[in-house]
């Protein structure tokens, strides 16, 4: 009886997926172990590591494409990585003026700002993929029957589409895309003012991609400054002001965009005085913002000439 039962359980498995098996017990064990980079404190180590690591967890998703857990890693890890890392060679080299580098980069982070757009859009469905790139009407429908099961995953296509026209503004179809950017980012904090995320950063992420949206161009040519600060600081109250590199974007942004020196260099400063431990879960974060703020201070002369 009991050969039987064993016999029964055996081909049960076998059955299955073993390797399906195996990558969902690893994906709530990676998920788990997610803030490990984000408490990183060496940005080097994370700089060269999380490649590799995303690379893994393609592997793992490719074996189960499914699953929602590295969907959601994917998503915010090539954003992330996008962000901290891909953005930062950009800047350098747009400092160091070295124009077919900063092509390259630009290049390059479009392409990784797609993928998080692309992993986003799995986990929203087949209508944001087949309707998101539509008429603005289209757009506005879809977002609007989009509840708050699926938050983080608009927030984070915004974020990613948003970039990707940053990194484009020379082309008029890309630039197209804003708008679209723009209602699906105010669906969020619409969501926002109903149930706050539990995640602060999570919570302030928005307001930091209006802000940045917001300061894209001059206000001659249609930049709003006055409401992109504003966003700053509220990404900074919903952190206990202690998301380090939502003050360096309002500086550097806000800032050069108003031709504000003494509020760029005292923001900055402010930065550089506070250390990149006051929020030990972002501490890479964090660290990322005091080398922006080492950047742009070291390029003040340069900015406000």
């Amino acid at each position: 009886m009991r050969f039987g039962v064993a016999m029964v359980a055996l081909l049960s498995v076998a059955a299955c997926d073993l390797g399906q098996v195996t990558v969902r017990t690893t994906a709530k064990v990676l998920v788990r172990a997610q803030p490990a980079l984000q408490q990183e404190s060496d940005y080097q180590l994370a700089h060269d590591a999380l490649p590799a690591t995303l690379k893994t967890i393609e592997g793992f998703w490719i074996v189960d494409p499914d699953n929602e857990n590295l969907l959601g890693l994917l998503t915010e890890g090539y954003c992330q990585y996008g962000t901290a890392f891909v953005e930062d060679d950009w800047e350098i080299a747009k400092f160091a003026k070295r124009l077919d580098d900063v092509q390259e980069h630009n290049a390059r982070a479009t392409h990784i700002f797609t993928r998080c757009l692309n992993y986003a859009l799995k986990q929203l469905g087949a209508a944001w993929q087949d309707q998101l790139f539509g008429s603005l009407d289209q757009v506005q429908a879809l977002v609007k029957r989009t509840g708050g099961d699926h938050r983080d995953h608009m927030m984070w296509a915004a974020f990613a589409l948003g970039s990707i026209v940053n990194h484009n503004l020379s082309r008029a179809e890309l630039l197209a895309y804003l708008p679209a950017v723009r209602i699906i980012l105010d669906r969020v904090l619409e969501l926002d003012g109903k149930a706050v995320p539990e995640r602060k950063d999570y919570a302030a992420l928005p307001h930091i991609a209006y802000g940045m949206l917001q300061t894209a161009v001059s206000a001659q040519f249609g930049g709003e400054p006055d409401k992109a600060r504003a966003h700053f600081e509220t990404a900074l109250k919903l952190t206990g002001d202690k998301l380090l590199l939502a003050r360096t974007l309002m500086a550097y942004r806000v800032g050069v965009i108003t031709n504000d020196r003494k509020f760029f260099h005292a923001q900055l400063k402010q930065v550089l005085e506070t250390p990149p431990s006051v929020w030990p879960e972002q501490r890479l974060a964090n660290e990322v913002a005091h080398r922006r703020a080492r950047r742009y201070l070291t390029h003040e002369k340069q900015l406000f000439p």
